[in-house]
């Protein structure tokens, strides 16, 4: 956690899904991260992520996994509703308004990286070598990231934090 409180995370999502290009495109660029349906990224979105978090976007489950995009949070873990809809694909029928069981968040797109920045040039990073993403199993699609590693990614991508300006 930085000294005003702030913390980073970073957000798994499969292109064919819902792209960093998705997200640009919604109303100010904010949407609901839903469809989370493991109980420890669940707690993470309930219990951890706050309004002003920054979020790496990164794509999975594709031929060239990678840092897609920054983002914020802007609505803190509520309950996801697309559990408690039987058309929805994340529908779970144990889950009901009383009983929600899974939490979402919202998120807004910042900037799109110039380039993605894949498993590979991550590796090859003195700093986010170390990332979680990159540790053999971890299949957590909401992971904290590290300040340094948050800063290191926007050296890489020649970016300036577009937290500051949400100030």
């Amino acid at each position: 956690m930085t000294r005003d409180g702030r913390r980073y995370w970073l957000m798994k999502s499969e292109p064919g899904c819902f792209s960093f290009a998705d997200l640009q495109g919604r109303p100010g660029q904010t949407e609901h991260w839903d469809g989370v349906r493991n109980f420890q990224a669940r707690n993470l979105l309930r219990d951890e992520l706050q309004v002003g978090d920054g979020v790496l976007f990164y794509h999975s489950n594709t031929a060239q996994p990678a840092i897609v995009g920054l983002a914020r949070v802007v609505h803190a873990g509520y309950p996801d509703f697309t559990a408690c809809d039987p058309r929805s694909d994340h529908f779970d029928p144990r889950a009901s308004a009383a009983y929600p069981i899974w939490y979402m968040v919202d998120v807004q797109g910042l900037a799109a990286l110039p380039q993605p920045l894949t498993r590979d040039d991550l590796r090859r990073h003195p700093l986010l070598c170390r990332m979680d993403v990159l540790r053999k199993g971890n299949r957590l699609s909401v992971q904290p990231v590290r300040e340094e590693e948050w800063r290191a990614v926007l050296e890489v991508a020649g970016l300036n934090d577009p937290l500051d300006r949400q100030r």
